[in-house]
């Protein structure tokens, strides 16, 4: 194993883990598994294509968490709320449809074509890892993830703010009787969620590419990701996110015949352990 493939699948983990933690944090307030949300990842990865020209990558790094933050409040006005008294299928559902209806609008707007977007000058080259040279951008991108989740961590549990939304995600009612503003603080989470995904979206369009399809690729492995780490718990899913990452990478140079079914057997493994996942109900 080398420390390149070892790194790669840290990289690709600490996409996972930023993306996750907004799904998972979602979930633990709402109850309500977000299907659009790979779909904001996805536009989050544009707005940074469309605005690198102008901003700069740095700039873009900042405007697509914004603009995905105000489609995360948009969606929480729109579906959640009107639909709250809903069944969860029914709120799943909608959001699936969401997702279908946001990638054919940025169809017609940027086409199908694979659109590359150019990295951070500072961060173009490769620094020595080990003896063993490593692209500056995919350890720019672990770093990030590093900061992002320390950052949530502590807010979620040293802050007032995190403790009402952990309070609200273990029982709203209770929550709101005790003085919590819970419609306020769904908003607050709505847009932390979709400035999560913005980022992770901004993040990838260097890594990856810029491609319509972004969205549904990264659903499935974000949704085991948060299904083993724990429904609603954002330090679960943190560490599943790596796990994955990290064995999907490194099975995709040992067995890429049979890696595609390492994200099932694992969710299968784990739900057959421990049904409800790593972390339990635990929202950290």
């Amino acid at each position: 194993m080398s420390i390149a493939n070892l790194l790669n699948g840290v990289a690709f983990g600490a996409l996972l883990l930023i993306l996750s933690s907004g799904l998972a944090l979602i979930y633990g307030l709402r109850g309500v598994i977000n299907f659009s949300h790979g779909a904001l990842y996805m536009l989050g990865a544009y707005v940074a294509y469309q605005s690198v020209g102008a901003l700069g990558f740095w700039g873009a790094l900042v405007v697509a968490p914004l603009v995905v933050a105000v489609a995360g409040v948009a969606l929480e006005l729109g579906v959640f709320r009107p639909l709250e008294h809903r069944s969860h299928v029914e709120v799943g559902l909608v959001t699936f449809g969401l997702a279908m209806i946001i990638e054919r609008v940025i169809v017609l707007i940027w086409g199908e074509d694979t659109l590359p977007v150019e990295g951070p000058g500072g961060l173009a080259g490769t620094v020595s890892v080990f003896g063993s040279g490593y692209p500056a951008y995919r350890l720019f991108i672990i770093a990030t993830a590093a900061v992002m989740a320390v950052g949530l961590f502590v807010w979620l549990q040293r802050s007032r703010t995190g403790l009402h939304i952990r309070a609200t995600s273990q029982d709203p009612e209770m929550a709101e009787i005790l003085g919590v503003n819970v419609s306020r603080l769904s908003l607050l989470v709505m847009a932390v969620g979709g400035a999560l995904a913005g980022v992770a979206g901004a993040l990838a369009a260097p890594y990856f590419s810029v491609q319509p399809s972004m969205g549904q690729a990264i659903l499935i492995p974000v949704l085991i990701v948060v299904v083993v780490g724990g429904v609603g718990s954002v330090g679960g899913a943190m560490t599943a996110a790596l796990v994955l990452g990290i064995g999907q990478t490194l099975g995709n140079v040992w067995a890429p015949s049979v890696t595609v079914l390492l994200p099932y057997v694992l969710v299968i493994g784990v739900l057959l352990w421990r049904p409800t996942g790593i972390a339990g109900k635990r929202v950290v």
